[in-house]
């Protein structure tokens, strides 16, 4: 009987490991660039009025040879170029196995208009990297709900000029498969503790934008980044409790919150500010968070790689970010 016990547990076990396995394997990591390679800039959202060249140069002293998509040179009211003409752009990208990285040109708005015209089956077989952020979560949110492979959350040519050394230099090392080290010190109050997970999230508005559709990534067991711009505080009341309403918090193994920035108040005033707001909708929970995470719309805006896991270290206000 004991015997025939161990037998029937050898098998569990391997069925488990193979579904493990196959669990993994899953995840296909787009090829980290190198020297001579070809990345594209497109514009799925908003359009680009203004000269790209400081990025370009950039991206060549950096080894790279950089093609320029159509929608970067077009305009439709407020977009770049209509939707079909984005969606043909950003398609023509995909699919064409000698560009190695696409990176979004700017955000605004626009991306969640062409995402479900767009075909991924030549992506999901050779993926690519994809970098932006902002409007840019829609594409993240998608891929990582229906292809599970890791985007980069990180500076757009639009926001170059403006970006500082570091956040540049971080863009590199995760196009470059280098390591990246973030550790910092909050100004603000964050919940100590350690978790590790799958880094995911975004722009607030964008992922409750997508909420409840294919393009929402699954919460559950993630390290959350958030960040936003240029929102009222009630509005960020409101869309932390739509998602805490929705579930999408209660499950997470911990929040990273990043900028918030540019924020508007009402006239009376709401009397909160952001991290007062998004500590109290989430103060019946018991992960780690880390405030004044140096990414969103900032200057110093971090590349983080979305899609990996990550271990997250907060003792106090000291906090400690790395992939695994």
């Amino acid at each position: 009987m004991q015997k025939k016990k161990a037998a029937i547990f050898a098998i569990s076990t391997k069925i488990i490991q193979f579904a493990v396995s196959k669990t993994n394997n899953h995840m296909k990591v787009p090829p980290y660039l190198k020297k001579r390679d070809k990345i594209a800039i497109v514009a799925p959202a908003g359009r680009v009025n203004k000269d790209l060249s400081e990025a370009v140069k950039i991206f060549e002293s950096w080894g790279l040879e950089v093609v320029i998509g159509e929608s970067v040179r077009s305009s439709y009211h407020q977009f770049a170029g209509d939707d079909r003409l984005r969606i043909n752009d950003f398609q023509r990208m995909l699919n064409d196995e000698s560009v190695k990285a696409i990176i979004a040109a700017r955000g605004g708005y626009g991306t969640v208009r062409i995402i479900d015209e767009l075909d991924f089956s030549d992506f999901k077989n050779n993926p690519k990297w994809i970098v932006g952020y902002s409007d840019i979560t829609a594409l993240h949110g998608h891929i990582q709900a229906q292809f599970g492979i890791p985007t980069i959350h990180g500076q757009m040519p639009w926001t170059i000029s403006d970006a500082t050394d570091l956040s540049l230099e971080t863009l590199r090392k995760a196009l470059f498969g280098e390591e990246i080290d973030y550790q910092y010190s909050s100004c603000s109050t964050n919940v100590s503790g350690y978790a590790e997970g799958i880094l995911t999230g975004g722009n607030l508005a964008l992922l409750v934008n997508i909420a409840g559709s294919v393009s929402e990534p699954d919460y559950k067991g993630k390290v959350l980044f958030i960040e936003d711009v240029s929102e009222y505080y009630y509005s960020i009341d409101r869309m932390m409790r739509m998602l805490k309403r929705a579930g999408r918090l209660k499950d997470i193994r911990a929040l990273i919150v990043g900028g918030f920035t540019s924020l508007k108040d009402g006239d009376p005033s709401f009397g909160f500010t952001a991290l007062e707001i998004i500590m109290d909708v989430i103060k019946e929970y018991s992960y780690p968070v880390a405030t004044d995470f140096p990414a969103g719309h900032i200057d110093n805006n971090q590349s983080l790689i979305f899609g990996k896991k990550v271990s997250l270290d907060i003792k106090k206000k000291n906090v400690h970010l790395k992939y695994l």
